[in-house]
Formats: C-alpha cells, sequence, structure tokens
C-alpha cells in the first residue's frame, strides 16, 4: 500500500504530482485560510507524512494523535512551528526547505527598506487620496540609502546576500553574528559588530536571525533606544525577534525614522494592531520568498524530502538527522 500524507494547503501542481506519483494524499482545499485545528487532528490519525506550513502548530498533543506519522515536511525555511524535540523523541523525521529562498528574501528585505527610507507606500496613499496638490521641497523627504551604514542582524545565507546587494549602493556594512566570519569579512569587505555598536552605527538596520529562546525579543526597548533617530528597523525574518509594542512606541514617538515588517508576532496581523495606524512603517503579509519561482522550488523540495523520508532514503535538508543515527 502507498503511504498516507496529508498536505495543508494548496501547493503548485509540479509538487503535488511528485507526492501523487508515490502517495495517497489529501489536500486542505483552501489557500487562504489555514487548515483549522479540528481538521489537521482527524488528519493526522492515519497519515504517515505530513506536508506542512509555518502557520501549523505540530506539537506534542497532535503528535499524540499520530501514530503513523514518519516525517513532517515544513514547506520553509523555518520550523519554529514544529516541536522538533518531540518529533526526534518519536522517531520522526523532521525536513525544511533552505537555500532556495535565500535570494528571493534577501530582494523583499531590499524593497523593504528602500520603501521605508523613501517613504514609498506613504507616498502612493498620498496621491491616491489626492493630497498631491504641488511640488514642494521638503515634501515626503526620506533617508538616503547610497553611502549609508547598513548593520546585518545575523549573517547566514541571507544576511550574507542582502550584504551583497549593498555593495551596489557604496554602503559600509557591519554585522552581528555569533560566531565571526573572517574569510567573509576580508572577501565581502563586511566588519563584525557587537549587538550595541551595530545599533548606534546604523542607518539601517535589517534583522535576519532564526527564532531561537536566545533571538525572541532580541530588539527590544533598550535596542531600539541605541538606534539613531534617523535610522530604519526591517525585518524579514521572524516577528516574534522584535519586542512589537516597544517598535510601535519607538515609530509613534520617532525615537527611530521608520520601519518595514514582512513579519509580525501575531500573523495575520490583527485588524486592531496599532501598526496599522502609523504612516512611517511599511506592512507587508509574510511574502518574503513569494516569487513564482522560489515558491514553487519550495514546494517541489518539501515534496521531495517527503517522499525521500517516507521510502527510507535520506532527504537533502534534515533538522533533526540523529533521527537516521
Amino acid at each position: 500500500m502507498k503511504p498516507k500524507v496529508y498536505i495543508t494547503r494548496i501547493i503548485p501542481e509540479e509538487a503535488l504530482n511528485v507526492i501523487a506519483e508515490h502517495c495517497e494524499y489529501e489536500v486542505w482545499p483552501r489557500e487562504t485560510q489555514a487548515v483549522p485545528r479540528p481538521v489537521l487532528e482527524e488528519k493526522i490519525r492515519a497519515a504517515d507524512g505530513l506536508y506542512s506550513m509555518l502557520t501549523d502548530r505540530i506539537d506534542k498533543p497532535l503528535l499524540d494523535m499520530a501514530p503513523c506519522l514518519k516525517a513532517v515536511s515544513n514547506m520553509a525555511v523555518g520550523f519554529d512551528n514544529i516541536d522538533v524535540d518531540e518529533c526526534t523523541a518519536r522517531g520522526i523525521l523532521v525536513c525544511n526547505t533552505p537555500g532556495v529562498l535565500t535570494e528571493t528574501t534577501a530582494d523583499l528585505a531590499w524593497a523593504l527598506l528602500m520603501a521605508a527610507a523613501r517613504r514609498i507606500t506613504e507616498s502612493e496613499r498620498f496621491l491616491r487620496e489626492n493630497k498631491w496638490t504641488t511640488w514642494s521641497p521638503m515634501l515626503l523627504t526620506g533617508i538616503d540609502v547610497y553611502g549609508a551604514t547598513l548593520g546585518i542582524v545575523g549573517f547566514g545565507r541571507i544576511g550574507q546576500a542582502v550584504a551583497r546587494r549593498a555593495k551596489g549602493f557604496g554602503m559600509r556594512v557591519l554585522y552581528y553574528n555569533r560566531t565571526a566570519k573572517p574569510d567573509l569579512e576580508a572577501s565581502m569587505g563586511v566588519q563584525r559588530a557587537t549587538l550595541d555598536e551595530l545599533l548606534k552605527a546604523s542607518d539601517f538596520v535589517s534583522v535576519h536571525v532564526p527564532l531561537t529562546d536566545e533571538t525572541r525579543g532580541m530588539i527590544g526597548p533598550r535596542e531600539l533606544a541605541l538606534m539613531k533617530p534617523t535610522a530604519v528597523l526591517v525585518n524579514a525574518a521572524r516577528g516574534q525577534v522584535v519586542d512589537e509594542q516597544a517598535l510601535c512606541r519607538a515609530l509613534k514617538e520617532k525615537q527611530i525614522f521608520a520601519a518595514g515588517l514582512d513579519v509580525f508576532q501575531e500573523e495575520p496581523l490583527p485588524p486592531d494592531s496599532p501598526l496599522r495606524e502609523l504612516d512611517n512603517v511599511v506592512l507587508l503579509p509574510h511574502i518574503g520568498s513569494a516569487s513564482v519561482a522560489t515558491r514553487t522550488k519550495m514546494a517541489i523540495m518539501a515534496a521531495r524530502h517527503l517522499i525521500q523520508a517516507l521510502r527510507g532514503e535520506r532527504p537533502e535538508h534534515i533538522v533533526n538527522p540523529e533521527v537516521l543515527a
């Protein structure tokens, strides 16, 4: 008998075909609504494999309902939605999709940086609301990007890709990372700094760390107070890395110039979020990897990982390889 797979969202046909060739499968049929928890609890009972999204909480109570589960393939780089330790204890492989979305996410971080610096979304609203009556010397003036200092918090694949793009803007690049990367410092012309040093010196701060106990809330009131009043904060990593209430206060009180956010503490962003009322923040609905090519590659990679795991092969990207030891 073919293994049974549950897919928690509509995925590209190319990825679905990979699964269909080897498995029986069911798909949650709504693209803009996350699979409800009761439905996931029902479907997980007979599943050998789960194809999941960041919005799906794969925790101990759910795993207790999944006696047949052998693999979880997350269509994302991050996996903070999954209790990896619990999966490991049960011999369940967890896979993710790193690498494939690096350049696309770096592009999006730059789009946020430039939109916030030059007040692009604010200016578009200004025009659409028929507020533009004449050219004025200081109307909607922003912050220059060329020649500025860019601070990158987290210097992994995406952080490095963001730094490469800064070269074309003649920027000085600082990075904060747990481990030094001297080879990259030499080849890319970047400089390592402490987090405090980076925050004080940077005109733009772009966050690219994974969500861990160490990084949760790492940009809080103290850190925001260190930033320049002309600085821009960009977060395309995880919402919980930045203290959202402190950021709202900093933006409202003009403690920093602006922010560009693709991620939030609660997603979707609640209708009553005070961020929605601020003009000096660009808000995007977690679209960091949202190009047709990249999302299709991610979907196919996640599908292949799931099939490999269910066939007893070693997937290319495993979060908990000790399961195979």
